[in-house]
């Protein structure tokens, strides 16, 4: 299993954080998603002026449908009192077809509306990960050491799609609502001041009952993101390492620390859903109330003051709706908590620190300034100056380390466990920088090439290896992606996979699985030593490349690689010392310095920490016991 950092009581961003924790930055991350909405301004407007028009169309209804029950209620009572000539039907039917007019019409700007909302939600979110994803391949390694894997996966998953859910309803909702709230209002001043007054009193009560629910409901919001992205942390790390987690019996422990995260999300989610689900009951029980009163003084008014019966009628139905979007506001207020909450964890990845810019320029063997983007032509000489190096500037781990490596050499970086061997490839890689000191190829600083540049340079074969889900053939082509079929077949049978491959089911054409368990550890590092083959490199890295595989095959590939070394230089890491004894080089590393260097023979006949590594290869336990 990966060497990951634990995530008890750790936040997305590696820190220490509090359960139930506010937003930090509410401002800023509202800033920010309104930026990525810019580009959609003509949309936007164009989806308020819709959802307001739809909604204008529906509040005007009941006043219209008033006016039919007012020509059916003075027909009827014409009728009774023998004043009147009965019902105008015609009348009637001409209010009522004025209304299904209006409601047709607010039906189609509805959708015209909802249509385009749901095109620039969609375009916004696509744009949301594409920034993740490119920020992602901008980062630093030293941001991935630090943070679980899980919490960047919630953050183009689960966050993107809250955003994405949210953002589609939130915005037309708050337009539809404020529209509706002011266009009740004048219609039921039109109707009666002091109806209204009496309508109006609902507000202080329900935005007391909102503001109350709000407070104690945000902070949950932000809980139930922050643990969704815990859960999934260790899901994925335990899905990664099963094999591990299995053979170790950890699943107890696996489970526990589930269970754990597992019920601080529950907790953070039912009371953030219980919450913002109590706002319909108690704003239907204020409405309810206010509904009642204005029942009593409307019938007082048609008696006493001649107050049509359409009007009261239709004044009701504005009472039943006039909570419905100050509802909606409230509930609007939880859903952009969660919103919010969901953006400044994006636009916080966003706003980590890059790794420093690239170089504008490369260098060609001759010392010219080549075109970016073009591949670097080097002789291969390696320079290390003056090198210190500490993952934490606090902690150095390489002291004063130089080395001049000439072109076509064959280096060998031998030591025990935590030497620095690693660490030295990763720094020539840039895939950190230096603290003091300078990497230098072909005598210029590696920092002045851009990194894809200078990462064309090398091919690297890695102990752990990387294979993804796609056929053999693409896996290998992964070291060049305009290699030629041929070229890739050439590349397998120096490196020895040819055979094993042309045994599998569909050979080339084989699908590896996302893990490439469907083949074994040794097969698996075989591609990769092909995909190195066949990116043609100057400088070859291999670290540990041959530790999977089995003597024979090792022996095999071995010489696959002497072949392929042939005029390039590189860089072997081994813990085997027998597999290094041709280098022209053996750099002998301990606590981060170079304690010794020279050819095998040599370093053998000084008689010292390499004499002693290599023979306690070939020791029996009971001398090393007894050593």
């Amino acid at each position: 299993m990966k060497n990951k950092k634990p995530m008890g009581g750790r936040g997305p961003m590696g820190g220490p954080m509090m359960p139930g924790e506010k937003p930090k930055n509410f401002k800023k991350s509202f800033g920010m998603l309104l930026n990525y909405l810019g580009q959609f301004k003509i949309h936007i407007v164009i989806v308020m002026l819709f959802a307001a028009a739809s909604t204008v169309f529906a509040i005007v209804g009941p006043k219209v449908l008033g006016q039919a029950t007012t020509e059916m209620f003075n027909g009827i009572m014409g009728k009774i009192s023998g004043t009147g000539s009965g019902i105008d039907f015609g009348k009637i039917g001409g209010i009522l077809l004025t209304l299904l007019g209006l409601y047709l019409a607010s039906a189609a700007f509805s959708v015209i509306q909802g249509w385009l909302m749901t095109g620039v939600s969609m375009k916004v979110t696509y744009r949301l990960r594409n920034s993740i994803m490119q920020k992602i391949n901008r980062m630093p390694l030293g941001y991935f050491d630090r943070v679980n894997h899980g919490e960047v996966l919630s953050r183009v998953t689960n966050d993107v799609d809250t955003l994405s859910q949210t953002l589609n309803q939130s915005i037309t909702q708050v337009i539809t609502s404020v529209t509706t709230l002011v266009g009740i209002l004048v219609m039921m001043f039109s109707i009666s001041w002091e109806l209204t007054l009496v309508a109006l009193c609902i507000l202080p009560v329900s935005m007391v009952f909102v503001s109350i629910i709000v407070k104690h409901s945000q902070k949950y919001f932000r809980a139930q993101q922050e643990y969704l992205g815990h859960v999934n942390g260790h899901v994925e790390e335990m899905y990664g390492g099963h094999v591990v987690m299995k053979a170790f019996n950890g699943e107890q422990s696996s489970v526990e620390k589930f269970d754990a995260y597992n019920n601080q999300l529950y907790n953070s989610a039912w009371k953030s859903q219980f919450l913002s689900g109590l706002m319909m009951p108690v704003m239907n029980f204020v409405g309810n109330v206010g509904y009642v009163a204005v029942c009593i003084l409307g019938g007082w008014l048609a008696v006493n003051r001649g107050l049509p019966v359409g009007d009261i009628q239709a004044f009701v139905q504005y009472v039943r709706q006039f909570t419905q979007p100050i509802t909606q506001i409230a509930n609007i207020s939880n859903i952009l908590q969660q919103t919010m909450a969901a953006a400044e964890r994006v636009f916080e990845f966003l706003d980590e620190k890059e790794e420093e810019p690239d170089a504008p320029t490369v260098y060609l063997a001759d010392g010219a300034a080549s075109r970016p983007g073009a591949r670097v032509q080097v002789d291969g000489s390696v320079q290390f100056s003056h090198v210190h190096f500490g993952y934490t500037p606090e902690k150095i781990i390489i002291h004063d380390f130089s080395v001049d490596v000439k072109p076509g050499q064959k280096i060998a970086i031998v030591g025990p466990t935590g030497a620095g061997k690693t660490t030295m490839v990763k720094l020539l890689m840039r895939f950190y920088d230096v603290n003091s000191g300078s990497i230098s190829v072909d005598g210029h600083d590696i920092r002045s090439f851009s990194r894809n540049e200078l990462r064309s340079i090398f091919g690297m074969v890695l102990q752990e290896t990387w294979l993804y889900n796609g056929t053999i053939m693409e896996n290998i082509r992964y070291g060049r992606m305009n290699a030629t079929d041929r070229e890739v077949l050439a590349a397998a049978e120096a490196a020895q996979a040819d055979h094993f491959v042309r045994t599998l089911p569909g050979a080339y054409q084989m699908e590896l699985n996302e893990e490439a368990s469907n083949i074994s550890q040794g097969q698996k590092q075989l591609l990769t030593i092909a995909r190195a083959i066949l990116s043609d490199p100057k400088i070859l890295i291999l670290d540990e490349a041959t530790s999977s595989v089995d003597t024979r095959t090792e022996i095999l590939i071995q010489k696959a690689m002497d072949n392929l070394m042939k005029g390039r230089t590189s860089f072997v890491i081994a813990h085997r010392l027998s597999t290094i004894r041709n280098a022209d080089c053996i750099l002998c590393m301990n606590n981060g310095d170079i304690v010794e260097q020279g050819t095998h023979d040599e370093l053998m006949a000084k008689n010292g920490f390499y004499a002693n590594l290599y023979n306690s290869q070939f020791e029996r336990p009971s001398q090393l016991q007894e050593a």
